[in-house]
C-alpha cells in the first residue's frame, strides 16, 4: 500500500507541472496568432494606402495634363471623339441597310445563305406556326434585334426549309442557331439554356446569346442575369462547322410543342 501511495503522489507531482506547461503553450500559441493578425492587417492596410496614392496620383496626373492642354489640343481632342463618333454612326447605317435592327422573317433556304453571307453576326430563329414556344421567343428576339443593331436577327420556318432543316438536322421546335462569319457556332435548343420555363426574360436570352459572342454583351457572362433557373438546366454546346455541314444532334426526336 505505502508502494502504490508513493506511485500515486509521484503521478500527480508530475502531472501538475505539464498542466501548467500545456496552459503555459496554449496562451503562447494564441498571442503569436493575435500578433500575426495584427502583422496581417498591416501588411493589408498599407497595400490599399498604396492602391490609394496610385489611384490619386493617376487622377491628378490625368487633371494635369488636361490643364495643361492648349486650345489646339482640345480642337484636336475634340475632333478625335468626333470622328469616332462619325465612324459608329457609319456602322450602325450599314448594318441598318443590310437588315439589322428588325426582327425579319425571310421565305427560304436560299434567303438564308445570302442573308448570313452579308453580315458577320446572325442569330437564325427555326420555327414552326403551330409552336406556342416560337411566339414566345418572337416576342424576346423582337426586342433584342433593336437593342443589338451589331447583329442580324431573322427566322425561318422549317417547312418551307426541309434541306437545311435536315442538313443542321434541327429535330426540336424552336432551335436558334447562331452564326458567326458563316460559321454555326451554337444552338440554343428548345428553352433547356434558357431556365426550363416560359417564364424566361429577355435578359435571360440576352445572356445567352452573349455567350456565344453573337451580340456584344456588356453583363456578367460567368451567370445568368437571374438565379431562378430550375435544376438540371444545361447548355448545348456544339464544334464549329460550315452552316452546310452536319454532325449536331439533338437531346430530343420530338418536336417541342
Amino acid at each position: 500500500m505505502g508502494f502504490l501511495r508513493r506511485v500515486a503522489g509521484v503521478s500527480l507531482r508530475d502531472r501538475q507541472p505539464i498542466s501548467r506547461t500545456n496552459t503555459s503553450v496554449h496562451s503562447k500559441s494564441f498571442t503569436e496568432q493575435a500578433t500575426m493578425a495584427n502583422q496581417s492587417i498591416d501588411i493589408i492596410t498599407k497595400v490599399l494606402e498604396h492602391s490609394a496614392k496610385l489611384v490619386e496620383e493617376k487622377v491628378d496626373a490625368q487633371l494635369s495634363k488636361l490643364n495643361e492642354m492648349d486650345e489646339d489640343d482640345l480642337e484636336r481632342l475634340k475632333e478625335k471623339r468626333l470622328e469616332a463618333l462619325k465612324k459608329a454612326q457609319k456602322q450602325k447605317q450599314e448594318w441598318l441597310s443590310k437588315g439589322h435592327g428588325e426582327y425579319r422573317e425571310i421565305s427560304s433556304e436560299k434567303d438564308f445563305f445570302s442573308e448570313v453571307k452579308d453580315s458577320k453576326n446572325v442569330v437564325c430563329h427555326f420555327y414552326k406556326n403551330s409552336t406556342f414556344r416560337c411566339k414566345i421567343l418572337d416576342k424576346h428576339l423582337a426586342i433584342l434585334a433593336k437593342k443589338h443593331v451589331e447583329t442580324k436577327f431573322i427566322k425561318l420556318n422549317v417547312e418551307k426549309a426541309p434541306f437545311l432543316t435536315e442538313r443542321l438536322r434541327i429535330k426540336v421546335i424552336p432551335t436558334l442557331a447562331l452564326l458567326l462569319d458563316g460559321i454555326t457556332k451554337d444552338y440554343v435548343v428548345g428553352f433547356s439554356d434558357l431556365g426550363n420555363t416560359d417564364e424566361f426574360s429577355t435578359e435571360m436570352l440576352e445572356w445567352r446569346l452573349g455567350c456565344a459572342d453573337v451580340i456584344n454583351y456588356s453583363g456578367n457572362l460567368m451567370e445568368p442575369p437571374t438565379m431562378t433557373q430550375r435544376s438540371g438546366t444545361k447548355f448545348t454546346k456544339v464544334e464549329k462547322k460550315t452552316i452546310r455541314g452536319g454532325g449536331y444532334d439533338s437531346d430530343s426526336d420530338s418536336e417541342d410543342d
